[in-house]
């Protein structure tokens, strides 16, 4: 199936047009010949610039294949990967690299923070490591927005698990990166802190005129965004525009059903043979 979140968001649109992602025929193999696994199979998606996409699907459906892919942190099998206007698929290593640190943020679930640096250098690390001075201003607008001012100079073991996430959210927005991928980022919080980094993120969006995409299994995290994907055994199976918890949880109850269903039409298909 072809989706296109931007479309959605700006009717008459081309496909494609004003998009800070996209993918064509997309395809992901582990391992080749009869062990070969199809982690993605030919997806087409655009990602909406200034939008929260939110991107979900039964574990093994590929969701955290597509957004590695996506972000340029794993090759592709077949297909072609865009950033704005720019083709990363066959880049070199050393090219991706440039890019992702300068046009790409990352959030991911274990917060991946230096333990014997402060919150502040945590936050300016990668700039500091490409040999680029922040924009003070803009730093400085992140950090009040995310309420971390007062725990600059904490180390990691010194914050909550909130506070830890709300630093890796602003390492994430420092260098005001094109495109943020959020990888479970509530996984390791309590409901309290969770909805925290969730009220951050969509005020990223918001408030900041960022873009993100974020890979979760929790309806109610995936409410918070503008739009989210579902996917099924390496496939796009449905969007869902403006959702709701209840309705993504409908949808996603909806999908294992059908799943399920299929599982026992194979099986009882491969029975039959054997008999």
């Amino acid at each position: 199936m072809s989706t296109s979140a931007a479309a959605q968001h700006a009717p008459g649109r081309a496909p494609g047009e004003g998009a800070a992602a996209r993918a064509r025929g997309l395809t992901k193999a582990y391992g080749a010949g009869e062990t070969a696994v199809l982690a993605l199979d030919s997806v087409d998606v655009d990602i909406a610039r200034g939008r929260f996409t939110a991107v979900m699907g039964p574990s093994g459906s590929g969701k955290s294949t597509l957004m590695h892919c996506l972000a340029g942190l794993d090759t592709v099998s077949a297909g072609q990967v865009w950033l704005g206007e720019t083709e990363i698929t066959g880049l070199r290593e050393r090219e991706l690299t440039r890019l992702r640190r300068d046009r790409i943020g990352f959030m991911f679930q274990s917060f991946n923070l230096i333990p014997t640096l402060t919150a502040a250098e945590n936050i300016t690390l990668p700039m500091d490591i490409a040999g680029r001075r922040p924009d003070q201003a803009w730093l400085d607008q992140v950090i009040d927005t995310l309420g971390i001012r007062g725990r600059l100079g904490h180390r990691p073991s010194q914050l909550s698990g909130g506070q830890q996430q709300r630093v890796a959210c602003a390492r994430a927005l420092a260098s005001r990166p094109e495109l943020i991928f959020a990888d479970e980022p509530t996984g390791n919080l309590d409901s309290r802190a969770g909805l925290e980094v969730l009220g951050i993120l969509r005020g990223a969006v918001d408030d900041l005129g960022q873009t993100v995409v974020m890979v979760t299994h929790d309806p109610g995290a995936a409410a918070h965004s503008d739009m989210v994907l579902f996917l099924a055994d390496g496939r796009i199976v449905d969007e869902l525009a403006r959702p709701t918890a209840e309705r993504v949880l409908e949808r996603m109850k909806r999908f294992d059903g059908e799943r399920t269903r299929r599982l026992d039409d194979t099986r009882g298909t491969r029975a039959a043979r054997e008999d």
